[in-house]
């Protein structure tokens, strides 16, 4: 009878088999250990050096998200809130490709010039419109482009008398009823500029016409008279302010040491009726020797000049920069380029490049309800170091406060189009858009694309 044989590989009864012992097995283990380390060194070794996260480094356990210079100098966007590169087709809108946009620009007797529209907080829309003309991104293919850049300077003209309300709603109008790639895509893939407090509300319609399409604007809380706001956050772009240029060198206003500083927080504005500044107006007069709140004069003898408005800015340590009209305040931005901590008490404001700027590193939010003696409180008791933390961690990015162009990395021109890129999609449709199998884009008629003649209806 034959005796069952044990499960396992057949025996070879010619070979020796040696008996696997503990010393053998720890031996493999170590083996595996030291093979999986240098696999990992060689790997480390060979690796390719990514330039973004390098200069960027560690903060913590986690990369900073605050964009800044490497010890060389070089400017670096942290691969977090950003890609490798940018890779954008631009195409900017002449104004006399379209009727009515040199309206837009220069009023309908086309007597405003640019040069007159430059300065001030609308300034910006001017600044971009030139910036995008020269960038290397710019593009005069319409079919092949990924955005398009309609220009207009309307809050400048209608302050000169260029253009009223009425006129710059129905030239508005009139414009986006030449366009037909606006009607190809509902707006989607067209950046209007609206750089006031008024936002995008200068246009009257901008619901209607303009409510899909991206929106450069320092105003994220505007609204109107329903109560609807131009802003979203999902498309929209926060940009700065346009801080005089004169001011944005580093030789213009030169920073006082804080030992030297006579005030402990300022705030240079006119009151205009909004509680905020009020308060912080009887808040000087109870405190005159922290808090200097002086009533500026815009016109006549004792006018505050650029100069002097930003020399009086540097003598604080603290800049406080609290709501008027809108959510947004230019005294946010002028105060890093005398290096004064920015204190922004207004609870809607929206600021730029959130994807890259670590705001709590460079400025402090406060409460506007709790504008009393526990604010100058709470500032008194930040150290020194601390505020020369701040200012030094605000000193390199403030570049992206100024419209440079886009050959110096560290710009908001730079970091607009940046924005611009996560915005492109690939594809475009609207409720007016159709396309067929053959990939053809028709309209309701069943026209194609290349045969839509203006002007064509909006909704």
């Amino acid at each position: 009878m034959n005796k069952p044989r044990a499960l396992g590989p057949p025996q070879h009864h010619h070979l020796r088999s040696t008996p696997c012992t503990r010393t053998h097995q720890i031996g493999a283990l170590l083996v595996v250990v030291a093979t999986f380390f240098l696999t990992r060194l060689f790997d480390h070794s060979f690796a390719p050096c990514s330039t973004a996260t390098a200069a960027i480094g560690r903060d913590g356990a986690h990369e900073s998200a605050v964009a800044r210079f490497d010890g060389g100098g070089a400017f670096a966007w942290p691969r977090r809130g950003y890609g490798d590169r940018l890779s954008l087709r631009i195409y900017v809108y002449e104004e006399d490709e379209v009727d009515g946009l040199k309206a837009l620009l220069s009023g309908r007797d086309g007597r405003i010039s640019p040069e007159s529209c430059v300065k001030g907080q609308w300034g910006s829309q001017v600044k971009i419109h030139k910036l995008f003309l020269e960038s290397r991104f710019r593009t005069r293919k319409k079919e092949e482009a990924d955005l398009f850049f309609v220009p207009a300077y309307v809050k400048c003209v209608r302050m000169m008398g260029g253009l009223n309300d009425k006129e710059i709603n129905r030239t508005y109008v009139k414009v986006l009823s030449q366009m037909p790639y606006f009607r190809l895509s509902g707006g989607r893939n067209h950046i209007f500029v609206f750089p006031s407090g008024a936002g995008a509300h200068l246009f009257q319609s901008w619901a209607t016409y303009i409510n899909r399409s991206i929106i450069l604007t320092p105003e994220g809380d505007r609204t109107d008279k329903r109560d609807l706001s131009a802003f979203n956050t999902w498309k929209d772009i926060i940009i700065p302010g346009n801080v005089d240029d004169k001011m944005t060198s580093d030789a213009a206003v030169q920073p006082l040491p804080l030992r030297k500083r006579k005030y402990l927080a300022n705030y240079l504005g006119r009151a205009q009726n909004k509680v905020g500044r009020l308060r912080l107006i009887e808040l000087a007069k109870q405190f005159p020797e922290k808090l200097e709140c002086p009533e500026l004069k815009f016109k006549g003898p004792d006018k505050l000049g650029r100069q002097e408005y930003f020399e009086h800015l540097r003598d604080a340590k603290f800049c406080l920069a609290p709501r008027g009209e809108s959510s947004w305040t230019l005294r946010f931005y002028e105060a890093f380029f005398v290096e004064c901590v920015p204190v922004l008490l207004s609870d809607q404001a929206e600021l730029p490049f959130q994807n890259v700027i670590d705001y709590k590193k460079i400025s402090i939010k406060w409460p506007s309800s709790r504008i009393g003696p526990e604010l100058l409180e709470y500032l008194e008791s930040i150290p020194d170091q601390s505020i020369e933390e701040m200012i030094a961690n605000g000193r390199q990015v403030r570049c992206l406060w100024v419209y440079d162009p886009e050959s110096n990395p560290c710009s908001a021109t730079n970091a607009i189009l940046w924005e611009l890129q996560r915005k492109v999609r690939y594809f475009h449709q609207s409720t007016e858009t159709f396309w067929l199998h053959n990939g053809s884009f028709v309209n309701r008629d069943l026209v194609e694309f290349s045969k839509w003649r203006p002007p064509m209806p909006l909704p």
